[in-house]
């Protein structure tokens, strides 16, 4: 929201209006509306139809737009300077590891909450699979050519900057659209597990009030430490799943005791947390800590699994 609110405002200021302060609240309100809207319908429906034959293609042909534009900007300024530009020594491989992953790894429930709606297994593992991949290794490739070819810290500002930066805006707004209803989505459907008693919609609607709410108050400007954050809940999470599923594990008794709580495996989960936000303390010099959570959570799940019941 917080996205789509700015290039609503930049876009309307390019054009020589939305110049006053309040534009910023009203384009907010704006998109939670439109939100809540989306939320309010069918969601096998809406996806299946709207997103699926006119969001999606949208997406992709607004992709396609951005890599041209910025590749042939990069080939302006030149392949070979771009390419063989250093880092300034920062960050380290395991520390941008951790931003890398942060971002793909908490998508993942909003991936199986729309994969469950597939028409049989293979096509949702192939569809999934497959899709996600190429998403992931498109977009932050492109990330990667506009931060080269615009070094700025505002991205809506360096977008505006490059040639036909208002087309850009309007099809990142298009983008934002599905990608903040199906985090409300997907944030509706873990809450109604917790409480059953209120449907997905219900859950829906308030998570999209408290989130335009949020939009409104909160600095949602500076994204690595949340992404570090995403990354700290998430990336143990994972490896406890993993490390309890993997080698032939008890699936269906997993299944079955869905509705659950495996206190053991929620104590490693929780362990994991702190150990993400407390390696780079204790251990600076190895810059990273996805990876090492990553592995110690799946190691205590798998070994643990022997007394699970």
């Amino acid at each position: 929201m917080v996205i789509m609110r700015d290039a609503t405002v930049a876009i309307g200021r390019q054009s020589g209006g939305l110049t006053a302060g309040y534009w910023s609240v009203l384009a907010t309100l704006m998109w939670g509306a439109v939100v809540l809207l989306l939320i309010s319908g069918s969601m096998v429906r809406l996806v299946r139809r709207l997103i699926s034959r006119i969001a999606l293609p949208l997406v992709v042909l607004s992709l396609l737009w951005l890599s041209w534009q910025f590749a042939t900007l990069a080939q302006t300024q030149g392949l070979a300077p771009l390419w063989g530009r250093g880092g300034d020594g920062s960050m380290s491989a395991l520390s941008a590891i951790d931003l890398v992953i942060a971002m793909p790894v908490s998508w993942l429930p909003l991936v199986a909450d729309y994969a469950r709606h597939g028409r049989n297994g293979r096509s949702a593992l192939h569809g999934t699979w497959l899709g996600y991949a190429v998403a992931n290794i498109w977009c932050y490739g492109l990330g990667v050519l506009v931060a080269l070819v615009l070094p700025s810290e505002d991205l809506v500002t360096a977008l505006l900057l490059a040639q036909g930066g208002l087309i850009a805006l309007s099809l990142i707004i298009v983008d934002e659209i599905d990608n903040t209803y199906g985090d409300v989505y997907s944030g509706s459907v873990c809450m109604h597990s917790l409480l059953p008693r209120w449907s997905i919609r219900r859950w829906g609607v308030l998570m999209v009030l408290a989130c335009t709410a949020f939009a409104l108050v909160l600095p949602m400007h500076s994204l690595e430490p949340f992404l570090l954050l995403l990354g700290s809940v998430f990336v143990p999470l994972f490896g406890v799943i993993l490390g309890r599923l993997a080698f032939g594990a008890p699936t269906r008794q997993l299944l079955h005791e869905a509705g659950s709580i495996h206190w053991g495996a929620t104590l490693i989960w929780l362990a994991g947390i702190a150990f993400y936000h407390l390696l780079p303390r204790l251990a600076p010099a190895l810059g990273g800590s996805a990876l090492p959570t990553l592995v110690l959570c799946f190691a205590l799940a798998w070994l643990s699994r022997s007394s699970f019941k």
